[in-house]
């Protein structure tokens, strides 16, 4: 069964890799652009895929909204975490259905999006954002898509405490992670992950230092993702002249169980052997 466009669903509307958009239907109404007019009535009750001319005869394609559409338009004031990284983050932190995530700081709430979606109606997602006006940004972000059901925002800096215990993952897209790494062990699961953004060498290196320090975490490693679309045309298929290269670098590392308490396990396995 087609699902099919409603008064108030989101749409994305696009011509082109550089004229596209995400517009909340409501009859009655209209898409306006350069490039004509397209009456929402004309697209109601029709499904997702399909194409639409505006009045001026261009031809749009109307679809229904992914993730990453989602992301990329949410109104930001700080640099968003790209799609190619989130994919990495939720593949290597094992972020998926029923998990349980601590994310610090929210920003514009795109990761946090997306990690909603991630985790769906079994899991949550619980972010912290020092800045006032980022929380009031994000929670109006999240609200226009519908992405509050599994989401608790805290107005609050991270490094004051996290209220959540035995979760499956840590996510920080913080200017100091280093500085966290101690609470994210005391909050994970044993053995699960904590992911670190950072845009620059140096907060990595002070990050992995702080993680190698003790021996609380194992299975250290940083990551960088390029992303390189190649335009495909009879006898000319090349790359693009122009590519997503540097965004950031991705730190995880798993939690380990302290040495006091192996010991203690240890000991405990020895005293009920038969």
């Amino acid at each position: 069964m087609q699902d099919l466009i409603q008064g108030g669903s989101f749409v994305y509307i696009f011509l082109d890799a550089k004229r596209n958009w995400i517009r909340k239907v409501q009859a009655g109404e209209s898409f306006h652009s350069n490039k004509g007019i397209i009456k929402y009535d004309d697209i109601i009750g029709k499904p997702y895929g399909i194409r639409t001319v505006s009045h001026s005869g261009v031809v749009f394609q109307v679809h229904r909204p992914s993730p990453t559409d989602i992301q990329i338009s949410m109104g930001r004031n700080t640099q968003i975490i790209y799609p190619k990284d989130a994919g990495i983050i939720f593949v290597e932190a094992g972020i998926g259905a029923g998990s349980r995530v601590v994310e610090s700081g929210t920003g514009s709430g795109a990761l946090t999006g997306m990690l909603a979606r991630a985790v769906g109606p079994t899991g949550h997602v619980y972010t912290y954002e020092i800045r006032e006006d980022m929380f009031q940004g994000a929670k109006k972000n999240l609200e226009k898509f519908g992405l509050t059901e599994n989401v608790t925002q805290y107005n609050q800096d991270i490094l004051q405490g996290i209220k959540e215990e035995d979760v499956d993952a840590v996510v920080l897209d913080l200017a100091t992670p280093w500085e966290v790494v101690n609470e994210a062990h005391r909050v994970l699961k044993p053995s699960h992950h904590l992911a670190s953004y950072s845009p620059t060498i140096e907060q990595v290196m002070k990050t992995c230092t702080a993680l190698a320090h003790d021996g609380k975490w194992g299975m250290i490693k940083t990551l960088e993702i390029f992303e390189r679309e190649i335009m495909v045309r009879e006898n000319k298929t090349r790359p693009t002249t122009w590519m997503v290269g540097h965004t950031g670098y991705m730190t995880f590392a798993r939690s380990m169980i302290e040495q006091e308490e192996y010991k203690s396990s240890e000991l405990l396995r020895q005293e009920t052997k038969p």
